[in-house]
């Protein structure tokens, strides 16, 4: 476990480290949610072209075949699922009665690369990024890129869709500070995260390289996620980077599998579920994370 500033600001905000296995023999997990009222998590098994749900009592059930091979999830600010598919590269929100309402499928005329992982601003606003990984066979279906970048964009409450930032080589992870004020966004091959200001109307300003995830172990910037006391949470090389507010490393949750994704979740946002390879994984921290809505 690689620290910067000693195991006791680690402790303090990860606590023990004790993977518990909850499930196995997935192809691919992704994009882990948590219902913070219902009590259920659904995550994505991306290669497996399926999403599935954990009830409150534990049992796990298929909640979507095919999924389009579904990645990146979330939930908007009345509770919906809003998803981003591979397969169809197209960003869409599952309403209450279980249809499926399109939200982004094109930019400038042309089809979006393969949206990827998504947030959702306070006033409704959903924010997306969009590399290639889904025109990959195993994540997605193979096909041309038709647009000639990878980008980060902004859905706002009327539909339009906003280029917010094309200088990425492949935008993933990304989360709001908690004042919201500011959005980060990791670059899965320069292996860094970058912080961006965000205006009053949404658009995105700066740009600075953040923090770096380094490390010789696999895996690379992916999911990232905030803890209600600003700490940072980055998929990284081993396993889950952690890091303060003020960008500091406080070490790294290791996994035993490459890992996507995470989520807060358990009546005190307390559970840290990962999604990671061919399992979903819990460990319990001291720090809670954020309610989605």
């Amino acid at each position: 476990m690689s620290q910067k500033n000693g195991d006791a600001d680690f402790g303090d905000v990860v606590g023990e480290i004790a993977l518990e296995k909850l499930r196995s023999g997935f192809s691919f997990t992704e994009g882990p949610i948590w219902h913070p009222y219902e009590k259920w998590l659904i995550f994505s098994d991306m290669a497996g072209n399926r999403m599935h749900r954990r009830g409150p009592d534990g049992a796990f059930e298929i909640f979507r075949e095919p999924s389009n091979k579904t990645n990146g999830n979330t939930l908007d600010r009345r509770g919906r699922l809003v998803s981003c598919e591979h397969v169809t590269s197209r960003v869409t929100r599952t309403e209450a009665d279980g249809s499926i309402m399109v939200l982004a499928t094109h930019y400038d005329g042309k089809q979006l690369n393969s949206p990827n992982d998504i947030v959702v601003a306070a006033n409704g606003s959903i924010y997306f990024t969009d590399p290639t990984y889904g025109r990959m066979e195993f994540y997605g279906a193979q096909r041309e890129q038709e647009l000639p970048f990878q980008g980060v964009y902004k859905i706002d409450v009327n539909g339009g869709l906003t280029l917010l930032a094309d200088d990425f080589v492949q935008p993933n992870g990304l989360c709001f500070s908690l004042d919201a004020s500011r959005l980060f966004v990791n670059d899965t091959v320069r292996q860094h995260i970058r912080v961006f200001n965000v205006a009053p109307d949404g658009k995105l300003g700066g740009g600075a390289v953040w923090a770096e995830t380094k490390g010789k172990k696999p895996g690379a910037p992916d999911g990232m996620k905030i803890d209600s006391r600003g700490n940072l949470y980055c998929c990284g090389p081993g396993g889950i980077h952690v890091f303060n507010p003020s960008a500091d490393l406080l070490g790294v949750i290791p996994m035993p599998e490459h890992t996507a994704n995470f989520t807060f979740g358990d009546d005190d946002l307390r559970g840290l579920y990962i999604t990671a390879s061919t399992s979903l994984y819990r460990q319990r921290v001291r720090v809670p994370g954020l309610r989605l809505f």
